[in-house]
């Protein structure tokens, strides 16, 4: 209901009278509103001090073994995605690397070839840490090592394993994978593992496992026990649904992005999103563009392909398709992406002189889907991540070196230093606090029972 208000007459000449008294009261507030505005400049300084204070922290970097030797390694400006030059440009804090094996067969056989991979790229990350640069970054294993290490001016190494495929049938590898340093496992990735189905499995729905296998069961329990965050990223949906119910402990996504703004099988839809959240998990952005926004990808990747399968060509070298890269051995794999890399830089050249090209997927795009996730399951459950020499990478951050964008991104759209601290690595570090108790809880009690 609204109320009226009835003035007598000498009430209204009161008010008029005051009329101007209010018109300058207004003017002088709206005049010191305008001084206070933030200038550009303003805002600049400010989501700088913001990147400086905060811990920025990417789950998700991969690697090549042949960028961790004596000769050629991240002390130097590689034309990689992440160095020690380009974490210490952009301000990016802690990198975790990734020891990934692709998919192959479940054979003893192909065991012990991931196996043997996997080693490989443990061991280049220890010799990074060890030998090359123990001045300039130094590994992590608790969210107590990170501060430490930030604070004593060096860079932060932290290990991801991408795929549990390379344990084969032995669960003791789950604890040795422990003891080398890592502090996250998927259990598949592109293609069905022994441990769990694959996100891929959609395209046929041709399932393995039906979501985890007995196997798999064994690994989550034993992640529990040892204190390793279970990363569902790759794995199917039934597979994310069934480690939820059975892990003592919160998940992670490791690099995925929300379903509802990119349409690919790599993304979480809403009922994941939201179980991540009743778990107490984290689910980590990825800024990969054809998750991020998979329309605006397609329509410049159309010219994107065209010219590097030109390029390659003219290497001498046969394009491959990504979903066609688990039928080249190691080292074709190793040779190809050399090749790669090679026409990456030449073909950038070459489209930055073509004009009226589709707009490329920015980091905008990329904080919309930290927008979307905040939005739906709270901001303590979203986090950050780039797959850098993986895939990732937008217009705006395309290597470590250009990290502070998404600060600036995320203070353009008003988030504040706290929350910003949360999504670069407080949520994920909080997760793995959560993990590594209940894991010291877990071998408590298997000490009783002894």
């Amino acid at each position: 209901m609204i109320k009226k208000y009835s003035f007598k007459l000498s009430q209204k000449i009161f008010l008029l009278s005051c009329l101007p008294l209010f018109l300058c009261c207004f003017s002088c507030t709206t005049e010191k509103k305008a001084a206070t505005a933030e200038t550009e400049d303003e805002l600049l300084v400010r989501a700088r001090t913001i990147h400086n204070d905060v811990i920025t922290l990417d789950t998700h970097c991969d690697i090549n073994v042949n960028n961790f030797t004596d000769s050629i390694n991240y002390t130097q400006d590689l034309d990689t995605q992440v160095t020690l030059p380009k974490m210490k440009e952009g301000g990016l804090d802690v990198a975790w690397f990734i020891v990934y094996t692709g998919q192959d067969t479940l054979t003893d056989e192909g065991y012990q070839m991931a196996y043997e991979n996997a080693i490989s790229k443990f061991d280049a990350i220890h010799k990074l840490v060890e030998e090359i640069a123990p001045d300039e970054i130094e590994l992590a294993t608790t969210s107590d090592d990170v501060r430490r290490i930030v604070k004593a001016g060096k860079k932060v190494a932290m290990i991801g394993v991408e795929n549990g495929y390379p344990i084969g049938t032995d669960i003791k590898r789950v604890e040795e994978f422990y003891n080398r340093g890592a502090r996250y496992m998927s259990l598949a990735h592109n293609g069905h593992s022994q441990l769990a189905d694959s996100n891929t499995g959609e395209k046929d729905s041709i399932w393995l496992n039906n979501g985890v296998s007995d196997l798999g069961k064994e690994v989550v329990k034993e992640m529990n026990r040892l204190g390793m965050m279970i990363d569902v990223s790759h794995p199917s949906k039934e597979a994310m649904k069934q480690m939820v119910a059975l892990s003592k402990a919160p998940i992670i996504a490791s690099h995925s992005s929300a379903r509802a703004l990119g349409e690919h099988s790599r993304n979480l839809d809403d009922e994941q999103l939201e179980l991540i959240k009743e778990n107490g998990g984290v689910v980590q952005a990825v800024a990969f563009r054809s998750y991020v926004n998979p329309e605006k990808d397609a329509a410049l990747d159309k010219y994107r392909t065209e010219i590097g399968k030109e390029i390659m060509d003219s290497l001498g070298y046969k394009w491959v398709e990504r979903e066609d890269f688990h039928n080249l051995s190691p080292a074709e794999r190793v040779d190809y992406f050399a090749h790669y890399h090679s026409m990456s830089d030449l073909r950038d050249k070459k489209m930055a002189t073509i004009d009226s090209l589709p707009p490329a997927v920015n980091v905008s795009d990329f904080v919309d889907h930290i927008d979307y996730m905040v939005d739906l399951i709270g901001i303590e459950h979203v986090g950050i991540s780039s797959d850098f020499d993986g895939g990732g990478g937008v217009e705006g951050w395309n290597d470590a070196s250009q990290t502070f964008n998404v600060t600036l991104e995320l203070v353009r759209r008003g988030y504040t230093e706290d929350e910003i601290a949360k999504l670069w690595s407080g949520n994920l570090l909080r997760v793995l606090d959560e993990v590594q108790s209940i894991a010291e809880n877990i071998q408590e009690k298997n000490k009783e029972v002894e």
